[in-house]
């Protein structure tokens, strides 16, 4: 039998997200294999923290070229990126506490790349009018992984629909976002 090693991430990162000191027992169990297969193909939890980081970079960066960041409106291409993130939210709510992953030098050039982006999303609606300049685009974009983050432990303990996550998560950072006018 093969191992699919996406598989065994989303497990580890379901568990993870809910039991952030679950045992390598317990992350084995949860994908469904030994704890020494697990240990042969990530030997040891920060070896399975850097699987689940490239992972999550991976699908995150599939998910700002899906969203077409730079077609339409910046407001649009929010609610694109929104939908096209819900599906990888449990994985980014898990790798968003994980602070050893943010910390130092040896942070991964993929998270660089995916600010660049995001900012850029920011920045473009400020420059066109729809989105607030008194906050920046940097603010903006970590306020994003927030309430991307929170949606995906909201939904994960069943304190909100899986189908109400797109909606909350963008009506309500684009709630905030959205310029206003002076009246």
């Amino acid at each position: 039998m093969s191992l699919d090693r996406d598989q065994v991430l989303r497990a580890a990162a379901d568990l993870l997200t809910r039991k952030a000191t679950a045992t390598t027992e317990e992350v084995a169990r949860a994908a469904g294999i030994s704890r020494a297969t697990l240990n042969r193909h990530f030997p040891g939890r920060d070896a399975l923290v850097r699987a689940l980081e490239d992972l999550g970079i991976a699908e995150c960066e599939a998910a700002l070229d899906a969203a077409r960041l730079a077609e339409g409106t910046a407001e649009e291409a929010v609610r694109r990126l929104v939908r096209a993130l819900e599906p990888c939210t449990s994985l980014l709510a898990f790798l968003y506490s994980e602070n050893q992953l943010f910390e130092g030098d040896g942070q991964h050039a993929g998270w660089s790349r995916i600010d660049a982006r995001l900012t850029e999303l920011f920045r473009r609606g400020q420059e066109s009018g729809e989105f607030r300049i008194d906050l920046s685009a940097v603010w903006l974009t970590e306020a994003l992984y927030g309430l991307l983050a929170a949606g995906g432990w909201a939904v994960i303990e069943g304190r909100a629909a899986r189908n109400d996550f797109t909606h909350m998560i963008a009506e309500l950072l684009l709630g905030g976002t959205m310029r206003r006018d002076a009246s």
